[in-house]
């Protein structure tokens, strides 16, 4: 089987892993429970739980431990979705090829579905920790600093007060870093601990994820100025239509696709330096720079 076919099939597993984590659509909060779990189903490429299941199988784990974990994690990845295309961020009727959450729902549903999967997959994590210890706890602690304040929604709170104003790269990487690497790193991690790695392991991965994030955002710049909106699922320009810097914007499409192969690579090289091999977990950040959409 070949990578593309192994992607798919891992995809597939990973849509019904959600499935069966997924809340019922039923009682007085039956609205909610619809909307949340729209939000999931529209689809998405799956990457950061299926780097969390990798990383566990590259460390020797074994069983469905880590199942709970990329449930709560692609919940947690979809919410900062949700949010991000409501009409005071970024204001997106379509993600996906399918109306985002607000338009389909309303904004105030909208906003209530984004806090209903985050506090669910919390939920999720918390009767894992209860069932599994100190393995498990390790990896919702990473989880829960990548997806916080110092985190995620730090990269996103500069991402708005930037906004309209010139960045330098510094200050740019440091929204990305925060933004995109922190739960690419975050699943690396957190899949790894729930396999027993060492810390040194782990800040290894973090590293890894952090290269790996960096290429993926800057992809991403190039792909809303270059791709194609049906693949993208999305509209085209949406970083010039909210008046964003990116690396395409500070240094060009060409150099900034220089970058994107450059830390792919360093990814890679670190990926290599640790004692454990998985081979499909390298190709997958590697095909993260080449990706269309």
């Amino acid at each position: 089987m070949d990578f593309e076919q192994q992607k798919k099939q891992k995809t597939e597993e990973i849509n019904e892993l959600l499935r069966r984590y997924l809340p019922k659509e039923e009682g007085e909060e039956r609205i909610l429970c619809e909307a949340m779990n729209y939000s999931i189903a529209v689809g998405g490429k799956r990457i950061r739980p299926m780097l969390l299941l990798e990383a566990y199988a590259m460390f020797g784990g074994t069983g469905d431990a880590a199942e709970p974990f990329a449930a709560a994690l692609e919940m947690i990845h979809t919410y900062s979705l949700v949010h991000d295309d409501l009409p005071a961020m970024d204001n997106d009727r379509y993600r996906r090829g399918q109306l985002t959450t607000h338009a389909k729902f309303g904004e105030a549903i909208g906003i209530l579905a984004g806090d209903g999967l985050l506090n669910y997959a919390f939920e999720v994590m918390s009767d894992a920790v209860c069932e599994q210890g100190e393995n498990a706890a390790k990896a919702m602690r990473i989880l829960s600093n990548k997806a916080g304040i110092r985190g995620m929604i730090a990269g996103q709170t500069v991402d708005l007060t930037w906004t309209g104003k010139a960045l330098t790269r510094e200050l740019l990487d440091y929204i990305n870093e925060r933004k995109t690497s922190a739960l690419l790193s975050g699943a690396l991690m957190a899949g790894a601990a729930l396999a027993g790695a060492e810390e040194e392991e782990l800040s290894v991965l973090c590293k890894v994820g952090n290269y790996v994030g960096l290429a993926f955002q800057i992809k991403d710049d190039i792909l809303d100025v270059t791709g194609d909106e049906k693949k993208l699922g999305k509209p085209l320009h949406s970083d010039e239509k909210n008046d964003k810097t990116t690396y395409v914007t500070l240094i060009g499409i060409e150099k900034a696709e220089e970058v994107v192969k450059e830390y792919s690579e360093c990814a890679v090289k670190l990926l290599d330096t640790l004692p454990y091999r998985n081979t499909f977990l390298k190709e997958l950040l590697l095909s993260l720079a080449g990706r269309e959409y």
